[in-house]
């Protein structure tokens, strides 16, 4: 016979496999709860589910819309499927009839409805093609891990059915409670061998025991009975820190060394991999939040500039205005440049020789090459933002195509050959004679 002091066996970890892990993570979802909520309560519910920092959450799912728009997909999931706090089910089940839920069912409707060609969008290609699959598959490996980890902690209490509610069968909602065992019926009162009522008893009230007054001195105008420990601070953000500006610094020298791979899309994108590794792990020792502030302006710089729209922003060479003349053609250089500054490039004082040609490039500002009245010239222009104006033909805007052309002077055709290109990252290009 067990007593009620009988040692108990330690409980064995349930998540023994795939699907056990997938049915408890169902069954113990998160709750969105009402108070640190954003929007919906989703990275809220998560963070107090996992005890995750609700703010690397966030970021974590604003990198994953923007980059493949997964994101998205999994907080209107969530949103559908995670029960508030005080609900029985969530709002995807109570618009079928499986419960009660705070949300409404035309709510939960609309909800649904949006969900759907959202879902298309990111899967169909959007704008970043493959990573609404990337992303999909990072964040369910995600949170599959954490759910083997830490799926036995901060557990949601289940809700009970309010009075008055549609009834529901036992287990069909996430969180609700109920018994097929019959209950006892009440037994009726026996002999009474006093023969008197005992609501007529007058008997005293048992006297509370009076605590101990504390022992040593004891601060009464304390809220707390310990005082806080001062909260350690995480080395990781540091050290996160420090690899992202030694990956940048090394991303920029091969870039100025010509390796056409390490552009500045790339180069944010590996400091942004390395800023993801460490809000990870910060996660998990609530530290290195500091991080996110950073992470934000280069999660939004990178996606600007993955369009094709800034594919010609480039940062080799110097900084400032730049004036060439060459006065021969040994003096002309077969390529011109520039990272930021204005620049302006005069070939008139070119001699009569045999067909020559140039590039000019430039980072950020405006570009003036001169050509002499009678050359013939063959160009190209581009600008990733702003005018074109090379030889009376114009572009303006963001993202237009290149102007290309032949234009042979005031003389007509036999004059000096000359052939352009001019491209510029953002700012006026303008070929003109002088």
């Amino acid at each position: 016979m067990s007593g009620a002091n009988e040692a108990r066996s330690p409980r064995g970890n349930p998540l023994n496999g795939f699907e056990e892990t997938v049915k408890d993570f169902w069954a113990s979802r998160p709750r969105r709860p009402h108070s640190g909520r954003k929007v919906a309560g989703v990275a809220a519910g998560l963070g107090d589910r996992y005890g995750i920092d609700p703010v690397v959450i966030r970021v974590a799912l604003f990198a994953a819309t923007v980059f493949g728009g997964f994101g998205l997909v999994f907080y209107l999931l969530a949103w559908l499927f995670f029960p508030g706090e005080s609900d029985e089910v969530s709002g995807f089940e109570s618009m079928i009839g499986r419960g009660r839920s705070t949300m409404t069912k035309a709510f939960a409707a609309m909800l649904t409805i949006v969900t759907i060609p959202v879902i298309g969008w990111t899967f169909g290609g959007g704008w970043f093609d493959g990573g609404g699959l990337i992303g999909f598959a990072l964040l369910a490996t995600c949170l599959y891990l954490l759910h083997r980890s830490r799926g036995q902690d901060n557990r949601p209490a289940p809700a009970f059915a309010h009075p008055g509610s549609s009834p529901a069968a036992s287990g069909i909602g996430a969180f609700t409670m109920s018994s097929d065992t019959p209950t006892a019926a009440t037994a009726a009162p026996g002999w009474d061998p006093l023969a008197a009522d005992p609501a007529g008893w007058d008997l005293p009230d048992r006297a509370a025991p009076v605590p101990p007054p504390p022992s040593g001195d004891y601060n009464y105008n304390s809220p707390d009975d310990e005082p806080r420990r001062p909260r350690q601070r995480s080395k990781i953000g540091a050290a996160t820190l420090g690899v992202a500006v030694i990956v940048a610094g090394v991303g920029v020298a091969l870039n100025l060394n010509d390796v056409d791979w390490f552009s500045i899309r790339h180069i944010i994108g590996l400091v942004l991999g390395v800023l993801g590794v460490g809000l990870v792990a910060g996660a998990f020792v609530r530290g290195a939040r500091g991080l996110i502030g950073l992470a934000i302006p280069l999660a939004i710089a990178g996606m600007v500039l993955t369009t094709s729209t800034f594919d010609r922003l480039d940062v080799r060479g110097g900084v400032g205005d730049l004036a060439a003349t060459p006065r021969s053609v040994a003096e002309l250089q077969p390529e011109y440049r520039h990272a930021a500054g204005q620049m302006k490039l005069d070939l008139t004082q070119l001699p009569l020789s045999a067909p020559i040609t140039t590039s000019v490039s430039n980072g950020a500002g405006n570009t003036v090459v001169t050509v002499p009245e009678t050359a013939d010239v063959t160009f190209s222009c581009e600008t990733t933002a702003g005018e074109v104006d090379c030889l009376k033909r114009t572009t303006n805007g963001v993202g237009q195509g290149a102007v290309n052309g032949t234009d042979t002077g005031t003389d007509g055709v036999g004059g000096q050959k000359i052939t352009l290109h001019v491209s510029n990252g953002v700012g006026k290009v303008e070929v003109r004679r002088g």
